[in-house]
This record gives C-alpha cells, sequence and structure tokens, in this order.
C-alpha cells in the first residue's frame, strides 16, 4: 500500500509492525492501517516526528529478546508532540515537545522502585517491548514516563539520546569511572558515540575497540586517544570499561584491558554467551557488572546533559516505509551513528 503522507483521518494511522520475529534481511516488519490508539486517563497521545532506531528494537524483531507481546509496534526512542490527554494528566499539555523512552511503567511500590532503582522493577514496562512504541504516526505514554525536551533540542538528532544516550550515562555510572580516569568502550555505534562525548566532556582519557575501520575513525574524531581492533589492549591499564557490542567475547577483551579494581560495565541487554576465562583476569578486586534499562532520573539527567555539553549525534534517516531497511543496515553494521524513522515526513 503507497504511502503518501501523514494520516489525515482521525481514527487511522501508518505503523510498522511485528508479526512475528524473523532475521532482518527478510524484512519483519509490516507496514499496516492501524486504529489511532486511545489514552488512558493517566496517559497522553502523541504524534510522532521521528523514532530513532536502537539495536534493541533489531533484537526484539529478530527473536533475540523473546516477545512480550505480538503483534507490537517497536521503537522507544520517540519524540514528537502531545496531542491529547487523557482526564487524570496534568504535568504536560497539548503541543508539548516530548521524549519517549525504553522506561514506560513500574509498579511504583517494590522496593527497588522506592529505594531509586525502578530500572530493576519486576514489574516494569518498557516502550516497543510490553506495549507499542514509535515506529508508527501515533503513540501513547503514561503521562508521568514521557520527559519534556528543551525549545533549542534538535527533533533528529535528541531521538537517539532517549535510548543510547541515557544508557550509555547509567552505563558511565556502574562503571565507577571517575573524571580524569581511563576508559575503555568496546564497540563504537550511537550509545558509545554519546559516551565519549560525556567521559571527554569529564576530562577522562577515552580508548576505544571495534571492528570497523569506519567506527575507529569516528571515534578518533570525537578524541578518543587510542583505537584498535577487538582483541587488542590499549596500551595503558583501563580503569573502567563499557562494553556495548552483544558478544561474550568483548567482554573478556575489555576485562583482560583493566587495572587491579576495576570494572566492566555491559551495556546490552542480550548477549551470545560469555566464554570461560582464566581467574587471573578476575582478580585483583575487578568485577563485571550488567547495566540493566534505565530511570526516568538517568533520561532527565542525560537530556540535562547533553543540552550542556552540548552532545552531538550523528544520524541516518530513513521513511517509517523504509523501516526494514534500517534494521538491515543496522544488522550489517553499516550504520554510522544512529538510524532515525522520520516519521512526520513519511513518504
Amino acid at each position: 500500500m503507497p504511502v503518501t503522507g501523514r494520516r489525515t483521518t482521525i481514527a487511522c494511522m501508518w505503523a510498522a509492525r511485528l508479526m512475528t520475529p524473523r532475521p532482518a534481511e527478510q524484512s519483519p516488519l509490516e507496514l499496516v492501517d492501524a486504529p489511532v490508539p486511545e489514552p488512558l486517563p493517566d496517559e497522553v497521545l502523541v504524534d510522532v516526528d521521528v523514532c530513532a532506531v536502537c539495536r534493541t528494537d533489531l533484537q526484539i524483531c529478530e527473536g533475540d529478546l523473546a516477545a512480550r507481546r505480538l503483534p507490537i509496534t517497536p521503537g522507544h526512542q520517540v519524540v514528537g508532540r502531545v496531542a491529547a490527554t487523557g482526564s487524570a494528566v496534568s504535568r504536560v499539555e497539548v503541543g508539548d515537545r516530548v521524549g519517549i523512552a525504553w522506561i514506560a511503567s513500574t509498579c511504583g511500590q517494590c522496593r527497588f522502585c522506592t529505594s531509586g532503582r525502578e530500572n530493576l522493577c519486576d514489574a516494569a514496562g518498557f516502550t516497543g517491548w510490553s506495549r507499542d512504541g514509535g515506529f508508527a504516526e501515533q503513540v501513547t505514554a503514561r503521562a508521568d514516563f514521557v520527559q519534556r525536551l528543551p525549545d533549542g533540542f534538535d527533533t533528529e538528532r535528541a531521538a537517539p539520546l532517549l535510548c543510547g544516550g541515557a544508557i550509555g550515562l547509567r552505563a558511565l555510572r556502574v562503571s565507577g569511572i571517575e573524571p580524569g580516569g581511563r576508559l575503555g568502550l568496546y564497540g563504537f555505534g550511537a550509545s558509545a558515540t554519546c559516551v565519549i562525548q560525556i567521559a571527554r566532556h569529564w576530562g577522562c582519557e577515552v580508548f576505544v575497540c571495534t571492528r570497523s575501520e569506519r567506527e575507529r575513525r569516528r571515534a578518533a574524531g570525537f578524541g578518543a586517544a587510542w583505537t584498535g581492533e577487538y582483541g587488542e589492549r590499549p596500551p595503558p591499564a583501563l580503569d573502567a570499561a563499557i562494553t556495548f557490542a552483544p558478544a561474550g567475547s568483548v567482554v573478556i577483551d575489555a576485562l583482560s584491558a583493566l587495572d587491579k579494581g576495576g570494572v566492566v560495565a555491559i551495556n546490552a541487554i542480550h548477549l551470545d554467551r560469555v566464554p570461560e576465562f582464566d581467574y587471573d583476569l578476575l582478580w585483583g578486586e575487578r568485577q563485571i557488572r550488567s547495566v540493566a534499562n534505565v530511570t526516568r532520573e538517568d533520561v532527565a539527567d542525560l537530556i540535562e546533559l547533553a543540552a550542556t555539553i552540548p552532545i552531538r549525534t550523528d544520524v541516518e534517516r530513513f521513511p517509517l516505509t523504509d523501516a526494514n531497511v534500517a534494521l538491515r543496515r543496522l544488522a550489517g553494521g553499516e550504520i554510522s551513528g544512529a538510524a532515525v524513522l522520520d516519521v512526520s515526513g513519511t513518504a
């Protein structure tokens, strides 16, 4: 069905839906004519302008992450404007420009939620995984989980910050890196692009390992002190490292490069496996820690930090109709920076 622009019929919209997970090369998303969702009393309806494509979206579409609901509309880095509000909403208004991130809901009452760790809530919901996301012209979200965006934020370049940037900031915190420290980044996609800018802002020396020569050049352009391939060891021992690649072998590469007392933070929701390794790599009070989801505070802090530095994001734009193309290019390592779906300009 041809798509010629945003639907004018109030009850209908275009959405790229996942019916059955399958490899990106088999085009798992189907463009469908879907009803516009109705916001519940505590929700808002958002007209989507853009939605960045995350590796987690790819893992959901390919089945690496087990589906929580099918069919589902992926997409959890959404920028748009509030089109309607539920009867109980007061914190945002129609016309506000907002961002919608990965974390979509929590219980608010468990020991994790009441101790500032809502990212670990067992009842948490996630945009584009347990509820429909932003690969569509409209999306609903709980009003207390959307983020107002500063007017100065470029719409396309703000979208990748809502996940890649926020989870990157959390990974930096989990790694324990101090200002001026030596930080290793393993992989250099959208999230690492944000992380290196924050780390350099903190005066850290950053060392990047990635399989792509193009990404090594990009890392150098963002101020990396050294770049190399996976398996190469940075010249100095690292105070901390963050891995982004969904491969357990890369975790061992990072662990091998750590100084005593250092931390490897795994910035991935899915890994193939972590291979067996000698205990000597862990001895010396080295640690391996996972980074699980984000909190609303992480997202809000990242937005403020991104405006202060400011954080630069490189994007490749695709129309909603090319959502499968974006997934294939992401799977093939062909995206420089972040892929962003231009939903408002659907054509």
